[in-house]
């Protein structure tokens, strides 16, 4: 059956929902906007071509499966409680708050209201690192120790450090620094850029030392999500291999070293068909399959519409994928990173309420 949901909000993400209800009308469907005001409301629904409106209670009545909420993070809360009060199941894309009071505060409304919060982190579920956790799952580099991620920002990287390692909720000491370097754009969220304007650029180094020993090295500039000129880099060591980037090192049964690549299938490269992802192949199996091929969708994309469909199942039979306790956690400790590398200090987390 068709997945329906409203859509909280406007913007770069919320867009990521609309499109992929245009690109698999067969799966989902946007049954109404949400907008701060009339007028901008008018505007989505001429460009979506949807219902739209200001009114929370109109959207509703739409009967969606859930709701999706993308607004910033100063108002998160406010829709969260809103929708929470209502009984309505939320898909929130949004960090759940500005710091851990508040993050701490809405752990026990939702509790208080029995809320049901899942929050869209897509990044697992994008085509790479889904196909990492499964070769890890599968045991080829055994026990992970450690990893390395230069690639993603805050509670993102985060929820990819403690999936990889295979961390709970285990406290941390955290060392961090920030830099700041001078790169030439290339490219953004606007698009590509051609003027070979300089930008100053901030690279945060931290480490996270879990109290089990387990350990990631975290390593971002925030022109890596888009930049022409740095690339995304990740190393995943455990006790019997590693995985650096696309390849995997690994010792078979006697002790002998193996080295192979993740291979990504892409439908229509260098040929007449349309482009499509098809999944990752390791050794002589696919390690990921896209669940939406043959869709023209990007990996995010992807992602993002794996969380809908997982939305759907947890509305229908209480399966988590990414629930709120998840969510604090990744983003107290992604606060704490912060702290750390903004003031070069030691800081050492403490176990909140929703790990308890």
């Amino acid at each position: 059956m068709k997945t329906k949901f409203i859509v909280i909000g406007y913007g770069w993400r919320a867009d990521f929902f609309y499109r992929i209800a245009r690109a698999l009308p067969e799966e989902f469907e946007v049954c109404a906007g949400v907008l701060r005001t009339e007028e901008r409301a008018g505007q989505v629904a001429k460009e979506k071509g949807i219902f739209a409106t200001a009114n929370l209670e109109d959207a509703l009545a739409t009967e969606p499966d859930f709701a999706v909420l993308c607004v910033p993070r100063v108002i998160v809360k406010e829709y969260l409680y809103r929708l929470m009060e209502k009984k309505v199941p939320v898909l929130c894309e949004t960090p759940p708050g500005q710091n851990t009071e508040e993050l701490c505060e809405l752990w026990a409304e939702a509790q208080l209201k029995n809320g049901q919060v899942q929050v869209a982190e897509q990044y697992f579920l994008q085509p790479y690192y889904a196909a990492v956790t499964e070769v890890i799952r599968a045991g080829y580099l055994g026990e992970v120790s450690n990893v390395t991620l230069s690639a993603l920002h805050g509670y993102h990287a985060v929820s990819m450090f403690r999936k990889l390692l295979g961390i709970g909720f285990e406290n941390c000491t955290i060392k961090g620094q920030k830099f700041s370097f001078e790169v030439t754009a290339t490219n953004s969220r606007k698009g590509f850029d051609y003027s070979g304007q300089v930008l100053a650029d901030d690279r945060t180094i931290a480490t996270l030392e879990f109290t089990n020993g387990k350990t990631a090295f975290f390593d971002f500039s925030g022109e890596q999500y888009f930049s022409l000129i740095r690339t995304r880099r990740w190393n995943i060591q455990g006790i019997r291999g590693e995985i650096n980037n696309n390849t995997v090192r690994f010792l078979t049964e006697k002790n002998l070293p193996v080295e192979q690549t993740l291979k990504r299938m892409d439908v229509g490269v260098n040929n007449n068909k349309e482009w499509a992802h098809r999944g990752i192949m390791f050794l002589d199996s696919m390690v990921y399959e896209n669940p939406f091929y043959p869709a023209r969708l990007n990996d995010d994309e992807i992602a993002v519409a794996s969380s809908l469909k997982a939305m759907k199942e947890y509305v229908e039979t209480g399966k988590e994928f990414y629930p709120l306790k998840e969510a604090l956690q990744d983003t107290y400790l992604s606060f704490a990173m912060e702290e750390a590398a903004k003031d070069g200090e030691t800081v050492i987390t403490k176990t909140q309420a929703w790990a308890l």
